[in-house]
């Protein structure tokens, strides 16, 4: 496997280029009503701190995707506009048939909001493309709340809500960091062929339409990957998007509406090599396109943990580009290890992840860039634990790749994002 073309690999891809009698009694008593006052002030103070902080920051947002089709609105062209008369009244009774059906579950505890974000045609009528909203304040909950979520959607939808009348066989449920497709063999190893939806978050980002880097999909119209893929090349309208498991015949493609590089970044250093990516429009959640998870500030990738990373880029430094999507797995390596004179020697910073081996084979190479490095945790859900940054070369021993650690620009993706 290989981190990005030839044309924007110069500079990231060379060695430690681009990771107390009765008065005195008294005095006693009312001292200690005094401090036992104080104390309770204390408590209640600290009390309605910890409140206020759970409230606050103590919940970890999930989110699902939920598609429908109804049999009881004809489809209007109007739909198109997000802000049109007609597409934020249909808006109105799509939030009000989610509201009904979580608010009396539950989950109402838990259920937050939701909101329409595309309606499209299907056979004269809408099919409505919406987000729901859940909170918690036990984190990596994705996968229990999945199942209920679902369960309770499966229910409701049935039959009719409010005026709403829903075709049941078209709805459709999703999250982040599922697949629906089971890879074969027991293992994987690095440059072996992925198949059709196996890591269904990649997407290849285009230049003049010619593949230069990766990415991974964060929410229907938000990417992640890395700021050196637009060195000198930072237009929006130079960029395209694809999706699918084939370069050559991708599922779907989408424009680029924003691309937002880390303020901190400078070429050709390789600290903040991290830049997200705003679609011109959502993409739609299918078996083989969704979004992977992404882990909070303090979710830990510890060492030796498997990790998976996917890419188009090249099969050996300065080699082929393949058609298919590669998939490699490797291991996280100590940050310690990967500072030793004879890896890195020091240059590995905090907001970069060693994984790779020791003794080399399996790597990410030119071409790369920019690509998801994921892990599954216990419940099955995969979370993105770095982006494809650097390297000396590709798959040298003692010279793991070096990937931007997400969990130490969490803070900045959801100051960019919203997620």
């Amino acid at each position: 496997m290989t981190k990005e073309q030839p044309p924007l690999r110069e500079e990231p891809w060379t060695p430690l280029r681009n990771r107390m009698e009765s008065k005195t009694r008294m005095k006693l008593t009312r001292c200690g009503k005094i401090t036992l006052g104080i104390l309770m002030m204390v408590i209640a103070t600290v009390a309605v701190g910890l409140i206020v902080y759970f409230v606050a920051y103590g919940k970890t947002p999930f989110y699902y995707h939920v598609s429908f089709k109804i049999n009881n609105i004809d489809y209007d062209s109007k739909f198109k506009k997000p802000y049109s008369e007609e597409y934020m009244s249909l808006n109105k009774k799509i939030v009000s048939a989610m509201n009904e059906t979580f608010h009396g579950s539950e989950l109402r505890r838990q259920y937050v909001k939701s909101h329409t974000v595309q309606v499209s045609r299907s056979k004269g009528k809408v099919l409505i493309h919406a987000v729901l909203k859940f909170e918690s304040f036990y984190k990596n909950n994705a996968a229990k709340y999945w199942d209920k979520v679902e369960s309770i959607l499966y229910q409701k939808l049935k039959g009719k809500i409010g005026s709403l009348l829903i075709d049941f066989s078209t709805f459709r449920f999703s999250g982040c960091g599922r697949r629906t497709i089971t890879p074969t063999g027991n293992k994987i190893a690095g440059g072996l062929d992925a198949e059709e939806g196996e890591w269904p978050w990649q997407a290849s980002l285009q230049q003049n339409h010619v593949h230069r880097c990766g990415a991974t999909l964060i929410s229907n119209n938000w990417l992640v990957t890395a700021a050196h893929c637009f060195v000198n090349a930072n237009d929006p309208k130079d960029w395209i998007v694809s999706f699918g498991l084939l370069l050559s015949d991708p599922q779907i493609k989408r424009t680029v509406k924003e691309i937002i590089i880390h303020e901190n970044y400078r070429h050709p250093a390789h600290d903040d090599d991290i830049a997200v990516v705003r679609l011109s429009s959502p993409v739609l959640y299918a078996s083989n396109i969704r979004r992977a998870c992404l882990p909070e500030a303090n979710y830990r990738f510890p060492p030796n943990t498997k990790v998976v990373v996917t890419g188009w880029g090249t099969l050996k430094s300065d080699g082929a580009s393949p058609n298919v999507l590669q998939k490699g797995l490797v291991k996280i390596i100590d940050t310690k290890i990967c500072n030793s004179a004879k890896a890195y020697g020091g240059v590995i910073t905090p907001g970069m992840l060693c994984a790779g081996f020791l003794k080399g084979s399996v790597d990410a190479c030119q071409g790369d860039s920019g690509g998801p490095l994921v892990s599954e945790d216990s419940k099955g859900l995969w979370f993105l634990a770095g982006i494809v940054s650097w390297g000396d070369e590709c798959a040298l021993p003692n010279k793991p790749g070096i990937y931007t650690r997400v969990t130490y620009y969490r803070d900045w993706i959801m100051s960019k994002t919203g997620l």
